[in-house]
Protein backbone atom coordinates (compact mmCIF):
# COMPACT_ATOMS: atom_id res chain seq x y z
CA UNK A 1 0.00 0.00 0.00
CA UNK A 2 1.60 3.35 -1.36
CA UNK A 3 1.78 5.76 1.58
CA UNK A 4 0.36 9.46 0.98
CA UNK A 5 3.98 10.63 0.59
CA UNK A 6 4.85 8.21 -2.37
CA UNK A 7 1.13 8.80 -4.09
CA UNK A 8 2.01 12.04 -4.60
CA UNK A 9 5.38 11.53 -5.81
CA UNK A 10 4.26 9.40 -8.33
CA UNK A 11 1.50 12.20 -9.54
CA UNK A 12 4.27 14.64 -9.66
CA UNK A 13 5.59 13.12 -12.59
CA UNK A 14 2.08 12.86 -14.49
CA UNK A 15 1.58 16.50 -13.77
CA UNK A 16 5.05 17.84 -15.07
CA UNK A 17 4.02 15.55 -18.17
CA UNK A 18 0.24 17.51 -18.56
CA UNK A 19 2.24 20.67 -18.02
CA UNK A 20 4.99 20.25 -20.51
CA UNK A 21 1.94 19.51 -23.26
CA UNK A 22 0.13 22.06 -21.69
CA UNK A 23 2.96 24.51 -22.78
CA UNK A 24 3.71 23.26 -25.56
CA UNK A 25 0.33 23.87 -26.87
CA UNK A 26 0.66 27.41 -25.24
CA UNK A 27 4.18 27.82 -27.19
CA UNK A 28 2.76 27.10 -30.45
CA UNK A 29 -0.41 29.42 -30.08
CA UNK A 30 2.10 31.97 -29.18
CA UNK A 31 4.40 31.30 -32.11
CA UNK A 32 1.21 31.30 -34.17
CA UNK A 33 -0.09 34.78 -32.63
CA UNK A 34 3.43 36.07 -33.20
CA UNK A 35 3.41 34.53 -36.61
CA UNK A 36 -0.15 36.59 -37.51
CA UNK A 37 0.86 39.60 -35.48
CA UNK A 38 3.89 39.78 -37.70
CA UNK A 39 1.56 39.44 -40.55
CA UNK A 40 -0.93 41.69 -39.56
CA UNK A 41 2.11 44.50 -39.11
CA UNK A 42 3.06 43.60 -42.09
CA UNK A 43 -0.21 44.56 -43.85
CA UNK A 44 -0.72 47.49 -41.95
CA UNK A 45 2.84 48.88 -42.51
CA UNK A 46 1.68 47.91 -46.07
CA UNK A 47 -1.52 49.93 -46.01
CA UNK A 48 0.29 52.49 -44.04
CA UNK A 49 2.55 52.97 -47.43
CA UNK A 50 -0.45 52.89 -49.34
CA UNK A 51 -1.49 56.14 -47.31
CA UNK A 52 -1.64 59.25 -49.41
CA UNK A 53 0.84 61.69 -48.69
CA UNK A 54 3.33 64.80 -49.97
CA UNK A 55 2.07 67.23 -52.00
CA UNK A 56 0.25 67.29 -55.41
CA UNK A 57 1.04 70.27 -58.29
CA UNK A 58 -2.12 71.07 -59.88
CA UNK A 59 -1.93 73.36 -63.27
CA UNK A 60 -5.19 74.48 -63.62
CA UNK A 61 -7.27 77.16 -66.37
CA UNK A 62 -7.43 80.71 -64.27
CA UNK A 63 -11.39 80.82 -63.82
CA UNK A 64 -11.39 77.32 -62.20
CA UNK A 65 -9.56 78.62 -59.24
CA UNK A 66 -12.73 79.47 -57.13
CA UNK A 67 -13.86 75.57 -57.25
CA UNK A 68 -10.83 74.10 -57.18
CA UNK A 69 -9.43 75.97 -54.41
CA UNK A 70 -12.46 74.62 -52.56
CA UNK A 71 -11.68 71.12 -53.79
CA UNK A 72 -7.92 71.55 -52.91
CA UNK A 73 -9.27 72.27 -49.13
CA UNK A 74 -11.58 69.21 -49.12
CA UNK A 75 -9.17 66.95 -50.32
CA UNK A 76 -6.99 67.44 -48.20
CA UNK A 77 -8.97 67.39 -45.11
CA UNK A 78 -10.01 64.04 -47.00
CA UNK A 79 -6.11 62.89 -46.82
CA UNK A 80 -4.20 64.30 -43.85
CA UNK A 81 -0.95 64.28 -44.74
CA UNK A 82 -1.25 65.71 -48.24
CA UNK A 83 -1.11 69.12 -50.03
CA UNK A 84 -2.68 70.52 -53.31
CA UNK A 85 -0.84 73.66 -54.54
CA UNK A 86 -2.02 75.23 -57.54
CA UNK A 87 -1.08 77.41 -60.75
CA UNK A 88 -3.63 78.91 -62.04
CA UNK A 89 -3.16 80.67 -64.80
CA UNK A 90 -3.80 81.04 -68.45
CA UNK A 91 -4.29 77.65 -70.63
CA UNK A 92 -1.61 78.20 -72.95
CA UNK A 93 0.81 79.83 -70.39
CA UNK A 94 0.25 76.71 -68.36
CA UNK A 95 0.79 74.34 -71.11
CA UNK A 96 4.16 76.22 -72.24
CA UNK A 97 5.46 75.66 -69.16
CA UNK A 98 4.75 71.89 -68.77
CA UNK A 99 6.24 70.97 -72.36
CA UNK A 100 9.35 73.10 -70.69
CA UNK A 101 9.89 70.36 -67.85
CA UNK A 102 7.54 72.28 -65.41
CA UNK A 103 7.20 70.12 -62.02
CA UNK A 104 3.10 69.29 -62.08
CA UNK A 105 1.09 66.28 -61.84
CA UNK A 106 -2.15 67.34 -62.82
CA UNK A 107 -2.96 69.60 -66.00
CA UNK A 108 -6.93 70.77 -66.09
CA UNK A 109 -6.93 72.84 -69.65
CA UNK A 110 -10.03 75.48 -70.19
CA UNK A 111 -10.05 73.89 -74.13
CA UNK A 112 -8.75 70.64 -75.86
CA UNK A 113 -6.53 72.80 -77.94
CA UNK A 114 -4.41 73.72 -75.39
CA UNK A 115 -4.12 70.18 -74.12
CA UNK A 116 -3.39 69.24 -77.28
CA UNK A 117 -0.09 70.84 -76.82
CA UNK A 118 0.46 68.87 -73.48
CA UNK A 119 -0.74 65.68 -75.33
CA UNK A 120 1.23 65.80 -78.92
CA UNK A 121 4.42 66.66 -76.50
CA UNK A 122 3.72 62.97 -74.95
CA UNK A 123 3.50 64.44 -71.85
CA UNK A 124 0.19 63.07 -70.57
CA UNK A 125 0.20 60.24 -68.66
CA UNK A 126 -3.13 58.95 -70.17
CA UNK A 127 -5.95 60.02 -72.16
CA UNK A 128 -7.35 63.63 -71.19
CA UNK A 129 -11.05 63.30 -69.95
CA UNK A 130 -13.71 66.50 -70.27
CA UNK A 131 -14.89 67.23 -66.41
CA UNK A 132 -17.32 70.82 -66.96
CA UNK A 133 -18.01 72.70 -69.57
CA UNK A 134 -18.16 76.90 -69.52
CA UNK A 135 -19.67 79.54 -71.13
CA UNK A 136 -19.49 82.69 -71.81
CA UNK A 137 -20.91 86.03 -70.34
CA UNK A 138 -20.47 89.60 -70.33
CA UNK A 139 -19.21 91.19 -67.74
CA UNK A 140 -20.46 94.98 -66.74
CA UNK A 141 -20.22 97.40 -64.20
CA UNK A 142 -22.59 97.08 -61.21
CA UNK A 143 -25.77 97.82 -62.30
CA UNK A 144 -24.96 97.84 -65.74
CA UNK A 145 -25.16 101.83 -66.23
CA UNK A 146 -24.49 101.37 -69.97
CA UNK A 147 -27.41 99.55 -70.68
CA UNK A 148 -25.22 96.52 -72.51
CA UNK A 149 -28.19 93.93 -73.39
CA UNK A 150 -26.09 91.97 -76.05
CA UNK A 151 -22.96 91.18 -77.63
CA UNK A 152 -23.88 93.72 -80.25
CA UNK A 153 -23.88 96.51 -77.67
CA UNK A 154 -20.28 96.44 -76.80
CA UNK A 155 -19.39 97.55 -80.41
CA UNK A 156 -20.25 101.32 -79.66
CA UNK A 157 -17.10 103.79 -79.73
CA UNK A 158 -17.81 105.47 -76.58
CA UNK A 159 -17.52 101.54 -74.64
CA UNK A 160 -13.78 100.18 -73.14
CA UNK A 161 -14.08 96.96 -73.32
CA UNK A 162 -11.34 93.83 -73.26
CA UNK A 163 -11.17 90.56 -73.95
CA UNK A 164 -9.36 88.06 -73.17
CA UNK A 165 -5.70 87.17 -75.27
CA UNK A 166 -6.95 85.22 -78.99
CA UNK A 167 -4.46 82.36 -77.98
CA UNK A 168 -5.91 81.92 -74.34
CA UNK A 169 -9.83 79.85 -74.20
CA UNK A 170 -11.74 82.73 -73.23
CA UNK A 171 -10.43 84.65 -76.03
CA UNK A 172 -10.66 82.04 -78.53
CA UNK A 173 -14.26 81.40 -77.25
CA UNK A 174 -14.93 85.41 -77.56
CA UNK A 175 -13.87 85.38 -81.37
CA UNK A 176 -15.84 82.49 -82.18
CA UNK A 177 -19.02 84.07 -80.14
CA UNK A 178 -18.52 87.14 -82.70
CA UNK A 179 -18.07 85.57 -85.83
CA UNK A 180 -21.03 83.52 -85.16
CA UNK A 181 -22.72 86.90 -84.84
CA UNK A 182 -20.82 88.32 -87.74
CA UNK A 183 -19.21 91.49 -85.44
CA UNK A 184 -16.34 92.95 -85.43
CA UNK A 185 -14.86 94.22 -81.60
CA UNK A 186 -11.95 96.41 -81.07
CA UNK A 187 -10.67 95.95 -77.23
CA UNK A 188 -9.11 98.63 -75.50
CA UNK A 189 -6.91 95.65 -74.75
CA UNK A 190 -6.22 91.86 -74.45
CA UNK A 191 -5.66 90.49 -71.59
CA UNK A 192 -3.13 87.38 -70.81
CA UNK A 193 -6.03 84.96 -68.89
CA UNK A 194 -9.95 85.11 -67.84
CA UNK A 195 -9.72 86.52 -64.62
CA UNK A 196 -7.42 89.61 -65.74
CA UNK A 197 -9.80 90.31 -68.14
CA UNK A 198 -12.39 90.51 -65.26
CA UNK A 199 -10.28 92.41 -63.26
CA UNK A 200 -10.63 95.60 -65.54
CA UNK A 201 -13.92 95.88 -64.80
CA UNK A 202 -13.98 95.33 -61.15
CA UNK A 203 -11.35 98.07 -60.93
CA UNK A 204 -13.44 100.20 -62.99
CA UNK A 205 -10.72 100.58 -65.38
CA UNK A 206 -13.15 99.23 -68.34
CA UNK A 207 -16.77 99.14 -69.04
CA UNK A 208 -17.13 95.59 -69.71
CA UNK A 209 -15.70 92.62 -70.58
CA UNK A 210 -16.49 88.94 -72.09
CA UNK A 211 -15.47 86.43 -69.46
CA UNK A 212 -16.73 83.34 -68.76
CA UNK A 213 -20.44 83.23 -66.75
CA UNK A 214 -18.24 81.42 -63.64
CA UNK A 215 -16.65 84.30 -63.30
CA UNK A 216 -19.02 86.86 -63.37
CA UNK A 217 -20.82 84.53 -60.63
CA UNK A 218 -17.61 84.43 -58.44
CA UNK A 219 -16.98 88.39 -58.39
CA UNK A 220 -20.31 88.15 -56.82
CA UNK A 221 -21.63 92.18 -56.75
CA UNK A 222 -18.54 93.52 -58.01
CA UNK A 223 -20.13 93.11 -61.92
CA UNK A 224 -22.94 92.04 -63.14
CA UNK A 225 -23.50 90.03 -65.96
CA UNK A 226 -25.16 89.57 -69.40
CA UNK A 227 -25.94 86.34 -71.23
CA UNK A 228 -26.04 86.45 -75.39
CA UNK A 229 -26.98 83.64 -77.45
CA UNK A 230 -23.96 83.44 -79.71
CA UNK A 231 -22.55 81.86 -76.19
CA UNK A 232 -24.14 78.72 -77.20
CA UNK A 233 -21.66 78.66 -79.73
CA UNK A 234 -18.81 79.16 -78.11
CA UNK A 235 -18.74 76.89 -75.24
CA UNK A 236 -15.72 75.37 -73.92
CA UNK A 237 -14.90 71.93 -73.14
CA UNK A 238 -12.48 71.51 -69.64
CA UNK A 239 -10.49 68.17 -69.83
CA UNK A 240 -7.91 67.10 -67.24
CA UNK A 241 -5.15 64.62 -66.99
CA UNK A 242 -2.41 62.92 -65.42
CA UNK A 243 0.84 63.92 -66.29
CA UNK A 244 3.50 61.68 -67.06
CA UNK A 245 6.38 62.76 -65.52
CA UNK A 246 4.32 63.38 -62.26
CA UNK A 247 6.45 63.69 -59.08
CA UNK A 248 3.45 62.25 -56.71
CA UNK A 249 1.37 60.34 -59.45
CA UNK A 250 -0.40 58.37 -56.84
CA UNK A 251 -1.97 61.75 -55.14
CA UNK A 252 -2.60 62.93 -58.49
CA UNK A 253 -4.76 60.72 -59.51
CA UNK A 254 -6.84 60.47 -56.72
CA UNK A 255 -6.92 64.31 -56.80
CA UNK A 256 -8.98 63.60 -60.45
CA UNK A 257 -11.07 61.38 -59.31
CA UNK A 258 -12.64 64.03 -56.69
CA UNK A 259 -12.74 66.61 -59.31
CA UNK A 260 -14.33 63.71 -61.11
CA UNK A 261 -16.61 62.61 -58.69
CA UNK A 262 -20.54 63.63 -57.65
CA UNK A 263 -18.95 65.91 -54.91
CA UNK A 264 -16.64 67.20 -57.15
CA UNK A 265 -19.08 67.97 -59.91
CA UNK A 266 -21.56 69.63 -57.31
CA UNK A 267 -18.64 71.96 -55.95
CA UNK A 268 -18.28 72.81 -60.05
CA UNK A 269 -21.88 73.02 -61.42
CA UNK A 270 -22.63 75.31 -58.05
CA UNK A 271 -19.91 77.48 -59.64
CA UNK A 272 -21.26 77.83 -62.93
CA UNK A 273 -19.58 75.12 -64.92
CA UNK A 274 -21.83 72.97 -66.67
CA UNK A 275 -21.21 68.56 -66.93
CA UNK A 276 -20.05 67.21 -70.20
Amino acid sequence: MLTRSARRTRRMPLLTGAGAVLLLALSACSSSGSDSDAESGGSSSAGGSDRLSGTVNVFAAASLTESFTELGEDFEKQHPGTKVVFNFGGSDSLAAGITSGAPADVFASASPRTMKVVTDADAAAGTPVTFVRNQLEIATLPGNPDGITSLEGLTGDDLKVVLCDRTVPCGAAAQKALTAAGLKLTPVSYEEDVKSALNKVVLKEADAAVVYRTDVRAAGDKVEGVEFPESAKAVNDYPITLLRDAPNAEVGKEFIELVRSAEGQKVLTEAGFTAP
